[in-house]
């Protein structure tokens, strides 16, 4: 076997090991230890981060941070991956914020110059560009792995009315009008909650017992009714402007249906603790919105209204 071939199967190999002997690489490639052990170093040079341990039970093993095989790319595909990364670059914050420029920078320093210089008329050409905040949600990664990994956290998190500790198991992370939100269990709740990222400010493992939540997350909506207390069921009729607002709100939930003449209404379950945060944004919408049940809502419109209307008189 060519010694280029042979490195780029070690390279590989490694990666999917995690932790090896050379005694175990130089059997499986049918070369000597000696070979192995000038392979290994090479690999050390490239930047395959190896870790040798000595001892009765030592060898090798790939730290953290593994390097992935060269990947050929076509010039389109390597034009996309560097849009895909660069239409995300107006977010105050991202899960893989520095690695996402790390990609960037070595996918355009190793780009022929014609490539570089259609990657720069691209940028210049199109943009994604969402409501500026100056916020910032430092916690996107624990966030991110945690759910990936099923694993509960613990979290400071501060809510409209109160600071508090809270244990959660979060199902995912998503993107509105430039916000992040993680819906999770909470423990505190025991139901599944909607967090805002930006109003968490720490989080870290714990050891407690995660619940068996993989066939729940952002793409089935099962989170957005499981665990809920004391469910409500909202239906509201949209105006047609009513119903660009809604596409425009920051909670999944309810669903927003939309009729043939852009007319629509919302349909779904909301927990009683929610009822005025609800009530706050259908005043907002006026007249584009009404408001069908639960009644409990509907009466904490009513009483939102006179309130206001109490305090600018009547």
């Amino acid at each position: 076997m060519p010694k280029s071939k042979r490195l780029m199967e070690l390279m590989m190999t490694v990666n999917r090991k995690r932790k090896f002997t050379v005694k175990e690489l130089a059997q499986e490639f049918g070369v000597s230890t000696r070979t192995i052990l000038r392979d290994l170093q090479e690999l050390s040079e490239l930047g395959v981060p190896l870790y040798s341990e000595v001892g009765p039970h030592g060898g090798y093993q790939v730290l953290k941070e593994r390097i992935l095989p060269p990947i050929a790319f076509t010039e389109d595909e390597a034009v996309a991956i560097f849009f895909a990364v660069h239409a995300l670059r107006h977010y105050a914050s991202l899960p893989f914020e520095a690695k996402s420029q790390s990609a960037l920078q070595k996918f355009y320093h190793y780009m022929p110059g014609d490539v570089r210089d259609r990657i720069d008329q691209m940028k210049n050409r199109v943009d994604f560009a969402p409501p500026a905040r100056q916020i910032s949600s430092p916690h996107l990664s624990i966030l991110l792995d945690a759910a990936i990994r099923q694993s509960v956290l613990l979290i400071d998190y501060e809510s409209r009315d109160k600071r508090s500790l809270r244990e959660i198991q979060p199902i995912g992370i998503y993107t509105r009008n430039g916000l992040w939100y993680c819906p999770a269990y909470c423990w505190q709740s025991e139901g599944i909650r909607v967090f805002r990222c930006d109003r968490i400010h720490s989080a870290e493992h714990t050891k407690k017992q995660p619940l068996d939540l993989r066939g729940i997350h952002l793409e089935n909506r099962e989170w957005s009714s499981k665990g809920e207390e004391e469910g409500l069921t909202l239906r509201a009729e949209l105006t047609r402007v009513g119903v660009q607002a809604c596409e425009s709100a920051p909670w999944p939930i309810p669903e927003l249906h939309v009729r043939a003449d852009g007319s629509g209404w919302l349909a779904g379950s909301i927990t009683r603790q929610d009822v005025p945060f609800y009530a706050s944004f259908f005043i907002g919408l006026g007249q584009e919105a009404t408001v069908e049940q639960p009644v409990e809502l509907v009466d904490c419109i009513k009483q939102k209204l006179s309130e206001l209307a109490a305090k600018y008189g009547s």
